[in-house]
């Protein structure tokens, strides 16, 4: 099966042709406009993926000298994500697909996250998700490939959401993740004590907003020069992935009171892509044996390579849809 995808739940323009588990081509395109505004305007992002899409698509056939009547199936993520942008991708896969006379499967752009460690990986279950992205910290469990159970997220900000606004207020550059990462290198972690939120919860939910807070508080309360930066941005990352780690071991201890033994982990999204928090997460699982899983590294950020192994893994006669129309805050549970 070769299969046409589009990711535009965001900022990321990304088509991939894939034919059953290869990848033909995979073209991403990250837009740098939203960087003089210190985060991403949807507006903006929508008139992006407008003017990027048919120069890519061109790109991408004339490329693979795959004529476009090949593809057997079109697809595209249709939510969650910014309506504008879902809009903007979803109709021009769609588009494409009327006009071939193919059929078109609407993806949930969480659930292909979710999936995207099967595409280099044999996963053992049941196994725990860790989803770490700009817009969304969730935790699922999976007993198959099909049986998807949300546990816990975020009540407030994202956990990207949280490095994005920090580096705000550290004057750095947007994207803030990498930002922090560099910054902290050269910081002492344990500068500034940081609020661990929800950590003593009996639940998989977390809640960043008030470590945004306490950093606010602070660079009002200092100058913000270079030692100031560092230091804030190493006791940060500690703070988070002292979050992440805490929260998934307490999960995990509530998990084997109920008689569901994890077998492994998969932690997947932009944010997995920090090397400080891979390194803390693989420690503590190779300490309890658990074993830990990634996407390949061009699954990590938002992809369209993700959203055609969803829909390769996953496709059903009955998950045709041409009139889907794209969700804003679509959950995994819902039907496409």
């Amino acid at each position: 099966m070769l299969v046409f995808a589009c990711e535009t739940s965001c900022d990321e323009t990304s088509l991939c042709l894939m034919e059953n588990k290869n990848i033909v081509e995979h073209i991403i395109y990250s837009q740098e406009i939203h960087s003089k505004f210190g985060g991403v305007v949807p507006e903006l992002a929508s008139r992006s993926h407008l003017e990027e899409l048919q120069e890519m698509t061109i790109k991408i056939f004339s490329k693979t000298n795959i004529e476009p009547e090949k593809i057997d199936v079109f697809t595209a993520t249709c939510g969650p994500g910014l309506i504008g942008s879902l809009l903007v991708g979803s109709t021009f896969t769609k588009s494409l697909s009327m006009s071939l006379n193919k059929p078109f499967i609407p993806i949930n752009h969480l659930e292909a996250h979710v999936l995207s460690t099967s595409f280099n990986n044999n996963i053992n279950y049941p196994h725990l998700v860790l989803l770490l992205t700009g817009g969304h910290t969730q935790i699922y469990l999976m007993n198959n490939s099909n049986n998807i159970e949300l546990l816990g997220e975020s009540i407030d900000d994202a956990v990207g959401e949280a490095f994005d606004k920090t580096a705000k207020m550290l004057k750095l550059s947007y994207p803030g993740g990498k930002e922090i990462e560099k910054m902290a290198k050269k910081g002492d972690e344990d500068s500034f004590n940081l609020p661990l939120p929800l950590v003593n919860e009996e639940n998989f939910n977390f809640s960043f907003s008030g470590i945004k807070t306490a950093i606010n508080l602070l660079t009002k309360t200092n100058e913000i020069d270079i030692k100031f930066i560092r230091n804030v941005s190493a006791s940060f990352q500690k703070t988070i992935a002292k979050l992440i780690t805490t929260k998934l071991i307490r999960g995990i201890d509530i998990l084997n009171n109920k008689n569901v033994f994890i077998k492994s982990i998969s932690v997947v999204g932009g944010v997995a892509n920090n090397m400080y928090i891979k390194n803390k997460l693989e420690n503590l699982f190779d300490e309890r044996n658990i074993k830990l899983y990634y996407p390949i590294k061009e699954m990590m950020s938002d992809n369209a390579a993700m959203i055609a192994w969803a829909c390769i893994k996953n496709y059903r006669e009955d998950k045709k849809n041409i009139f889907f129309k794209p969700q804003p805050r679509l959950k995994i549970k819902d039907e496409l």
